[in-house]
């Protein structure tokens, strides 16, 4: 007999598909995942997904403490991650708490991930898969079946992904000046809008800008792209904070 149970609070949610603590047939342990992103559509669409098999218990962080906290708890969960929403200020900090919890697996589901980023953390570590929110919900689906039974699992276009990275040429693009004056000022610690006005430019031109220095720099976040331009020395330690 199935039973719902759905705990409401600001920080988790709890939806377990059936309450028991082994499977009836092969004595396995119920799988647990944490949903870590901050869209409730995607936690909806994870359970529907997850509701298709029998014993699964799902959890939900909104942020890297509430994900830390529920590893410490069930430190063999699948943790459903987009990295892109998620309060990690880099992959670095990534990489530490998967490895600080090593019995947990990974899969990294968003919209857009950078080739780089996508190598590193695949290379780094076993315990990450890789699938993107406009993937076909067979392809999805395919991913966490598959890292439920302990498999890695790689979209094909991942994949690609690092196959053509692999393929690039590893000189990165240079910035052009009006993108290095960017990155001086997000250094700076200035909002898109206070770009713009110093500027006398748009705020979707100076958006525009951003996105490009993201692609050339190959990272995801404002605090990559200062510690990538100081590493390049495209800018003047004493022109910034951090």
């Amino acid at each position: 007999m199935f039973r719902d149970i759905f705990l409401n609070s600001p920080e988790i949610w709890l939806y377990i598909l059936k309450v028991v603590p082994l499977h009836p047939k092969t004595d396995t342990v119920m799988r647990k995942y944490i949903v870590a992103d901050n869209q409730e559509l995607t936690g909806f669409a994870i359970r529907s997904l997850l509701k298709r098999d029998e014993d699964q218990v799902v959890y939900r962080a909104v942020d890297k403490a509430g994900l830390i906290q529920l590893l410490r708890e069930h430190e063999d969960a699948v943790v459903i991650l987009d990295y892109t929403l998620f309060d990690f200020a880099d992959e670095d900090q990534l990489l530490i708490v998967a490895e600080r919890f090593g019995l947990s697996e990974w899969i990294l589901l968003s919209d857009e991930l950078t080739p780089q980023f996508i190598r590193r953390v695949v290379y780094s570590s076993h315990q990450f898969s890789v699938v993107f929110k406009d993937s076909p919900l067979s392809e999805i689906r395919e991913a966490l079946q598959s890292v439920g039974r302990h498999n890695r699992y790689l979209s094909q276009r991942a994949l690609e992904t690092i196959i053509t990275q692999q393929q690039e040429e590893e000189k990165p693009d240079i910035l052009t000046a009006t993108e290095t004056e960017i990155v001086k000022a997000i250094a700076q610690g200035k909002t898109t809008k206070e770009i713009a006005a110093e500027r006398f430019s748009s705020v979707h031109t100076v958006t525009t800008h951003r996105k490009n220095i993201f692609r050339k720099l190959g990272i995801n976040t404002a605090h990559e792209a200062v510690k990538y331009a100081l590493r390049a020395g495209l800018i003047d330690p004493s022109e910034f904070y951090i």
